[in-house]
């Protein structure tokens, strides 16, 4: 049958509706209806599906699609069925069918009934069903994500290796390669392997102009940050992608604390909860999904408005797929995704224990995760230059969408430093990871560059005109441009590329980007004071320190009993008003608020109408109490008189750290009677001696107490006392 003989417009208005076809979807028709070998790369969302459907559904015969997600088939199958009156016009044939069901999808596709097979990799190697689709007419074979062949590609699937020896079974049947997302090294691969390389390849544009793509730098306000950021997208859908379960169901429920109606989504919950949570958010019940990557899958939601990554993902095409779930319908879309070194640490450590084949690949891919959060250059040219794509930023459609363009780095000439930067990796003899690179230019000592002797080299010490956050930065642009190469035999090892020796032999300019401090708006200004260690309001500040001291003097205690500092900096920064937003002020509890808190709030209202002040009340980040299973436990057992030691082993923590919790819980306002487990280890007299000292302290600094008693007791005995003793003296 020739793509001339039938008018495919008036097929497509019959079976799907549509009046016309999108982008390319018409050229890979007609190449399939001329059965001809045909290889489509096409983004998420371009209508990749359709380019095998309709000439399944108009040509002789069944087509066999090959598809990894059973719940992806499922979803398809549903779809063609809702076209038709009959429900045998498409099938899925995988293990989760029964013996009875296996034969109806035998009797429909030998009647010729069947005009879409959807099967999984797995199914196909199974020699009972290559033995009957034998007997039956093919009309093609459609290996749907087919990047799932390369080991290359980000989901790799071994079971895709053997696809092609199993097609040559089937007679000469025109093969349709679809994938929306490959690397020009994956699109040979996927070639080469299907034996297909007289494949027409059409590929369309990687270029998703409407989506603004941003990396912000991870620190610990990221909760607080993005609660601001939804808040100021209020109403609209999203999706924040997370890599741990555990991370999930933390983000989740810091939301719906703050507010903002979210639902957590892994595999890790049932199946009847994933449905749902999916269902509520296609039907608008909830604003946003926080998911492992496992999420979405299956899911085209139009209008999902933002993408945030709280994690960086393990490369760049999961990057591009997650971010692509964002602006389907040609609205806005914004990616944000936050990004610290520490967490392709973790990722690359992880990766240390996988079979070297697949280190070597994993390092590769994470290697242009860290490059394009780090570049300077337009984000968009990088992504779309990283899947073959030329894109110029000037005239391009979207070119001025992201972080980099709007907000240019500053650039600044490093060629001396580089080839210094080389000169030691060289001369250190291809021994040492970049943190004891970075120490050798700095001069920092460590155990192995003692042991190696490095600290008597000349060298040592040569780059300590810059800090280690330069060096760090300008290492890692150096990797990505390929002068350096981390080595994967001996995990993580910086070695030097022939790319690197040519530039110490011939130097050229290196335009090295300082790292990116964002420019904070105004309303954002507040966030930037609680990243510094400065205080957004020094008058209130200096205010509240006296009204401590006021109030310390008339109850006879120490200032630090009524609230320690870290405390009244929190408050200068949020100025809360009300009892519910003292609670969540570092180190306050509601004990400590209802014994001191009237005179502070009325102070801070006082002051914040006076100087007509906007309070950030978005920034009040109510914490989930994640510890309050532990604190009430400790609470608890202590009030039964049971030993710390059996406490802290029963919640599997250190003494140090349940002592930690402890302080919390006292600082906080709550009472915790341990004098039966103080009076084990100090007798009265010795008891008396610390708490007059605290008494008498301008301050509970455990480091100043320690000198007072020149080594009478040790840290645990002097945290233990000062617990008593705030929880006697001030709760």
């Amino acid at each position: 049958m020739n793509s001339n003989e039938i008018d495919i417009h008036k097929e497509l208005k019959k079976y799907f509706g549509f009046n016309q076809f999108k982008g390319l979807q018409e050229q890979v028709i007609k190449s399939i209806l001329n059965k001809e070998n045909t290889f489509v790369i096409m983004p998420t969302g371009g209508g990749k599906s359709l380019c095998y459907q309709l000439p399944a559904l108009i040509q002789e015969g069944t087509s066999i699609v090959v598809s990894p997600l059973i719940a992806l088939m499922k979803n398809q199958v549903d779809a063609i069925r809702s076209l038709s009156s009959e429900n045998g016009i498409a099938h899925v044939l995988n293990s989760s069918l029964t013996k009875t069901e296996i034969a109806q999808v035998k009797t429909d596709i030998s009647s010729g009934l069947t005009k879409l097979l959807y099967v999984a990799p797995e199914s196909l190697n199974k020699e009972e069903y290559t033995n009957f689709l034998q007997t039956v007419p093919i009309s093609f074979v459609a290996i749907d994500e087919a990047h799932c062949i390369s080991e290359w590609g980000h989901d790799f699937r071994p079971e895709y290796r053997n696809l092609k020896h199993i097609i040559k079974q089937l007679g000469d049947v025109p093969i349709i390669g679809l994938t929306a997302t490959a690397t020009p090294k994956v699109q040979e691969d996927i070639l080469k392997n299907l034996d297909m390389s007289d494949a027409t390849t059409y590929k369309a544009s990687f270029n998703r102009p409407n989506l603004y793509y941003e990396v912000r730098t991870k620190t610990k306000n990221i909760e607080s940050d993005i609660i601001r950021f939804i808040k100021q997208h209020k109403g609209k859908s999203g999706i924040i992608y997370c890599l741990s379960r555990k991370k999930v169901e933390a983000i989740a429920e810091v939301l719906q604390v703050n507010g903002i109606s979210a639902v957590p989504y892994h595999a890790g919950l049932d199946a009847k909860t994933r449905a749902k949570h999916q269902d509520m958010f296609l039907m608008e019940d909830v604003d946003v999904v926080v998911a492992t990557i496992a999420f979405g899958m299956g899911i085209d939601k139009p209008d999902v408005r933002f993408v945030i990554h709280h994690d960086i993902p393990k490369s760049l095409e999961s990057y591009y797929q997650e971010t692509g779930r964002a602006g389907r319908d040609g609205g806005e879309g914004h990616c944000l995704a936050y990004y610290s070194y520490k967490d392709v640490e973790k990722l690359e450590k992880f990766l240390s224990g996988k079979p070297v084949a697949e280190q070597e690949i994993g390092f590769a891919l994470l290697q242009e995760v860290v490059a394009y959060a780090e570049t300077s250059m337009s984000r968009r040219k990088f992504l779309l230059h990283y899947f073959g794509e030329e894109f110029d930023s000037e005239t391009g459609e979207g070119g001025d969408m992201d972080d980099n363009v709007r907000n240019p780095k500053i650039k600044i000439e490093a060629r001396d430093e580089v080839v210094k930067l080389l000169e030691v990796v060289r001369d250190t003899k291809h021994i040492y990871k970049s943190k004891e690179v970075v120490f050798t230019l700095i001069g920092r000592v460590n155990a192995m560059i003692k042991a190696h002797r490095t600290d008597v080299q000349p060298f040592f010490g040569s780059g300590a005109n810059h800090d280690e956050k330069f060096w760090m930065a300008l290492l890692r642009q150096v990797l990505v441009d390929g002068l350096l190469s981390k080595d994967i035999e001996t995990y993580g090892v910086v070695k030097i590329t022939k790319k690197g020796l040519d530039f110490i032999k011939k130097p050229i300019s290196f335009m090295m980007s300082e790292d990116h401090e964002y420019n904070e708006t105004e309303d954002e200004a507040i966030v930037t004071a609680s990243k510094s260690t400065g205080v957004a309001d020094e008058v209130l500040m200096g205010m509240l320190r006296d009204l401590r001291k006021k109030v310390a003097k008339r109850l006879g205690v120490p200032p630090f009993v009524v609230f320690q500092d870290p405390s009244l900096e929190d408050m200068a920064l949020k100025y809360p008003v009300s009892s519910e937003e003292l609670v969540n002020i570092h180190g306050v509890g509601e004990g400590k608020a209802k014994k001191y808190g009237k005179e502070f709030l009325e102070l801070i209202s006082r002051y914040v109408e006076e100087n007509d002040i906007v309070r950030p009340d978005d920034l009040v980040v109510k914490s989930t109490g994640v510890n309050s299973v532990n604190k009430l436990y400790i609470i608890q057992n202590i009030d039964r008189k049971l030993p710390l030691d059996d406490i802290a082993s029963a919640k599997g923590l250190t003494m140090d750290a349940l002592i930690t919790e402890m302080e919390q819980i006292v600082n906080s306002g709550t009472k915790l009677n341990i004098k039966y487990w103080i009076d084990e280890m100090l007798d009265d007299d010795q008891q008396e001696e610390i708490h007059d000292y605290f008494m008498e302290s301008h301050s509970d600094n455990i480091e100043d107490a320690l000198k007072e008693f020149e080594g009478d007791y040790d840290l645990e005995e002097l945290r233990l006392m000062r617990i008593k003793f705030i929880s006697e003296v001030a709760n």
